[in-house]
């Protein structure tokens, strides 16, 4: 467990005596070209001793740390790196719990995360949080949860199962594996002083740990400046160049990421290739990956390379994943380099612009090679009621579905989410849809399709009913998610009223997932049972039935990359511009409700 591993006080002595060679190290890396992040260069033929687990010598031929029982590894002039950081993310978002989500991701290098399990907080509360939390410690990487802040993302706007209090996170703070705040989306909250925010937030920065932040808004005036003096340490909202400059500018750091759908380090990273800005406070992340993206394309290697691809230096795009994250959580003296007293986290690759990924050590260990995962990934024994969550109470009909027209109306102008390819926000779109029989139906020529939210914490039997643009629907189909960020209900995108209650039944019928129909025929199905949002079946299995999830999608007339994830935001209330939510329409540009039809 990380918390039992013991810490460079405990094993200074051990760590003293290897460097002077007056003991033997436990291994010894050699052969090698040592990438260092301190200094940005490359050290050709040094070599690195360790001993319990950290880092005892590294600099030029360690042969005075080899002794009988020294295990060498030659490095066969390969690069030896830091494991990579992930500085932000949700492991729900892999469909995974924390133990499935190492196994998938540690053989691409990822030796660090911090995560923010606001996702589960909205379903089970406190509760579930600690659930996540404990079963990251079990794991054979270095996994930090942060409290998340927010449940429900934004109060009024929306219902959660749980909501989290400023009790909650003080409480969260005392244990052994929290390392701060997770994103304070309630933007809108803060600059407006809202006393449990700043009660959060104050709870956070008197613990000593860091906040995270959450500033979707493109008004980069007053309000930000307000929300950066709340206490906020990052943002990873950003969508351009502009975005990146301001956060850095007020001394926050810019969380950049490329998730399954989120391309946001290209518009960014020209901050520090095109304008010269220095690079320390620039940090690249992931947020939201669903399991298929991490079996098949990778996790924070996939994003390093992506940063190279956009014209960043290797060695720069490599500090923005290891020392600047640890940096930033107050950790720089605990990970994220190759130096004396560190945990032994490191990747050998045999090319810095490609970076595959043929060794992983964590805590002097090798844990994964050439792909393969080769450690125990421990699983917590989640309580039954965990994979009870989807309470929609009586069936669905296709009449649930139903958006009613005002009386002798031949058509009307209705509101409209309109996606965007690779983006978490949305448009605010209108269009003028047919009413036929006194019922508004979409309009495959407009690629207007229907979207509904389906209450599933409480039974209320609420359905909120509205329309989407982007997704491409064509035929007679409907997709089911009880992934849908933040507070967590169902939510149903369809161009068929009848498909669109098949799907519904279909979640509560096996505890939450995603289904795909078309004409009445089931084409997909993940199971999510534990929370409605993560299967704790290997990475490989539910990545397999993801990636048949997308292909179906298609098979739907859908060519967006990585849908998926743009449908699970849908009700994202803090992430502009419009979403639907358990109460109705939301303008989050107002973080008001409105009407579905426009007089």
């Amino acid at each position: 467990m990380t918390t039992s591993f013991p810490s460079w006080a405990d094993v200074a002595a051990d760590l003293v005596n290897v460097a002077a060679g007056r003991a033997h190290a436990d291994c010894v890396i050699r052969g090698g070209k040592l990438v260092n992040v301190h200094t940005r260069e490359v050290l050709e033929g040094w070599e690195i001793a360790i001993i319990k687990g950290r880092f005892a010598y590294v600099g030029p031929d360690a042969r005075h740390c080899v002794g009988e029982g020294t295990e060498i590894i030659e490095a066969n002039g390969r690069y030896i790196i830091p494991g990579l950081v992930d500085g932000h993310m949700h492991i729900e978002s892999g469909m995974l719990t924390p133990a499935e989500f190492t196994r998938a991701v540690t053989p691409h290098g990822t030796t660090t995360f911090f995560h923010d399990p606001h996702e589960i907080a909205n379903v089970f509360g406190l509760r579930g949080v600690k659930l996540m939390h404990d079963e990251s410690l079990l794991q054979p990487i270095n996994i930090y949860t942060q409290m998340p802040s927010c449940a429900p993302s934004a109060p009024g706007l929306e219902t959660t199962g749980f909501e989290i209090s400023a009790e909650d996170v003080a409480e969260a703070m005392t244990w052994p594996g929290i390392i701060g705040l997770g994103e304070m989306m309630n933007f809108p909250g803060v600059v407006n002083a809202d006393p449990q925010m700043l009660a959060e937030m104050a709870a956070t920065m008197r613990a000593g740990k860091t906040v995270g932040g959450h500033y979707a808004s493109p008004d980069r005036g007053i309000p930000f400046h307000a929300y950066a003096a709340g206490g906020a340490a990052d943002d990873h909202e950003g969508t351009c160049e502009a975005d990146a400059i301001a956060n850095m500018r007020q001394g926050m750091r810019a969380m950049v990421r490329l998730g399954s759908a989120w391309y946001d380090v290209k518009t960014q990273i020209t901050a520090i290739t095109e304008k010269g800005l220095d690079p320390r406070n620039f940090i690249l992340c992931t947020d939201d990956c669903h399991s298929g993206t991490l079996v098949n394309d990778g996790h924070m290697n996939r994003v390093v390379r992506h940063a190279i691809e956009c014209g960043c230096d290797p060695l720069i795009a490599l500090q923005m994943a290891t020392i600047n994250t640890a940096t930033h959580f107050g950790l720089e003296r605990e990970l994220g380099s190759i130096a004396p007293g560190r945990r032994a986290d490191i990747i050998l690759t045999s090319d810095l612009q490609t970076l595959p990924i043929e060794l992983v050590m964590v805590r002097g260990d090798v844990v994964a090679k050439d792909g393969k995962m080769l450690a125990e990934c421990p699983h917590l024994e989640w309580p039954a009621d965990t994979r009870q969550s989807v309470n929609m109470g009586r069936a669905k009909t296709a009449q649930d579905f139903e958006v009613h027209a005002p009386d002798g109306a031949e058509q009307v102008n209705v509101r409209v989410i309109g996606v965007v390819e690779n983006q978490a926000p949305t448009k605010a779109l209108e269009r003028m849809l047919h009413v036929e029989n006194g019922i508004v139906g979409g309009d495959d020529s407009q690629d207007v399709c229907q979207i509904a939210l389906v209450e599933r914490h409480r039974a209320t039997e609420n359905v909120i009913n509205g329309f989407v643009s982007g997704f491409g629907y064509k035929g007679h189909m409907a997709m089911a998610s009880t992934v849908a960020h933040d507070s967590h209900h169902m939510i149903v995108v369809g161009t068929s009223r009848a498909d669109m209650a098949l799907a519904a039944n279909k979640l509560a019928e096996i505890g939450g997932g995603v289904v795909v129909y078309k004409d009445g025929e089931l084409l997909a199905c993940v199971e999510l049972p534990i929370a409605g949002l993560m299967s704790d079946a290997p990475a490989s299995e539910v990545s397999a039935k993801a990636e048949f999830m997308v292909k179906a999608m298609e098979e739907c007339g859908c060519t967006l990359n990585n849908a998926y994830m743009q449908h699970s935001l849908l009700a994202l209330v803090v992430i502009p511009e419009i979403r639907i939510s358990d109460l109705g329409i939301i303008d989050v540009t107002k973080f008001e409700k409105v009407d579905l039809i426009i007089d």
